[in-house]
């Protein structure tokens, strides 16, 4: 139920209760730290809101009335406990700017995170701040937007073909997909790589459904090959982008993994990077939140300042 307009505001209620604690206007005025004109007004204002005379002016101070011995019992009750709300916002300020919880694709959570978090400790210990805190949980991109819906992670990054809806989002990051199988197999030997039409017809080691690099490759798919393609049983279904690559050594077929995540095989010749023609793997990285289009000033709007400002 909605208040009515005759309820007072708490600076009016505090010089009130100025006024029955001292008993007098000017002392009033000095504890709640304005003049003695402006205590007058508000205790004026006070009365004709509330329709309620609550004190009577005297040759030494002022006098609560009998209705304002009540209102001023109700009114201490309401300013004690917007004392402690006003406490417990200040609490719950400070912990959003020193504590954050983040939700991350695995892929952003192992291979990009780490330096972003590394490079923001340093730079608030450069400036004499205080570090802010990360609790970060590593999960797929599917999981990450419920998570950020429900208020279980204040600043998510995901790594799906598009933004999610009713979430705000920016991209932080670009990566690319590439296609890499063992140096025995038979794809290795083509120097063309494979077609979208051929990649898209063979099981692969794929993550599990709601990954964002399996998502993304499926939408990459169905953009050149039409809105109808259907993609194949995968090989292997697994959960981890560790999991998918040390399955591709170990000869359980192709896979389409994000460059950072197998850089050194690809330097170290253990994995072949195969082109795939007509098919456009280069994907956005994305931060999102929930809320207002730029993030409550605190942690997560540090974290993605500091993010956008690295090279």
């Amino acid at each position: 139920m909605a208040l009515s307009a005759r309820m007072p505001d708490l600076a009016a209620l505090e010089v009130f209760l100025a006024v029955a604690r001292t008993g007098s206007l000017s002392a009033a005025a000095r504890e709640v730290g304005v003049s003695q004109q402006a205590a007058s007004a508000r205790l004026a204002a006070l009365e004709s809101q509330t329709g309620i005379r609550l004190a009577t002016r005297t040759t030494r101070g002022a006098e609560l009335t009998p209705a304002g011995v009540v209102v001023a019992q109700w009114a201490d009750r309401l300013i004690t406990l917007a004392h402690e709300v006003d406490t417990g916002l200040a609490s719950l300020r400070d912990d959003s700017r020193s504590r954050i919880r983040v939700s991350a694709s695995l892929t952003v959570a192992e291979q990009l995170l780490p330096s972003w978090l590394v490079s923001l400790q340093a730079d608030a210990e450069r400036r004499g701040d205080t570090p802010v805190q990360v609790v970060l949980t590593a999960t797929n991109s599917d999981t990450v937007i419920e998570q950020v819906r429900a208020g279980a992670a204040d600043l998510g990054f995901i790594e799906g073909p598009t933004a999610p809806r009713g979430l705000r989002s920016r991209v932080v990051a670009h990566d690319d997909l590439v296609l890499v199988v063992p140096p025995a197999h038979r794809w290795s030997r083509r120097p063309g790589g494979v077609g979208a039409a051929e990649l898209g017809e063979t099981p692969l080691v794929t993550r599990e459904a709601g990954s964002g690099t399996r998502d993304f490759l499926t939408a990459a798919l169905r953009k050149t090959l039409g809105k109808d393609y259907v993609p194949a049983q995968p090989a292997l279904e697994l959960s981890t982008a560790a999991a998918v690559r040390a399955a591709v050594l170990a000869g359980a077929g192709p896979a389409a993994l994000s460059r950072l995540a197998v850089a050194d095989d690809l330097r170290a010749g253990s994995l072949r990077h195969i082109p795939v023609t007509g098919l456009d793997l280069h994907r956005p990285l994305r931060a999102i939140w929930s809320g207002a289009r730029v993030p409550p000033s605190g942690g997560a709007r540090t974290l993605l300042a500091h993010i956008g400002a690295l090279p």
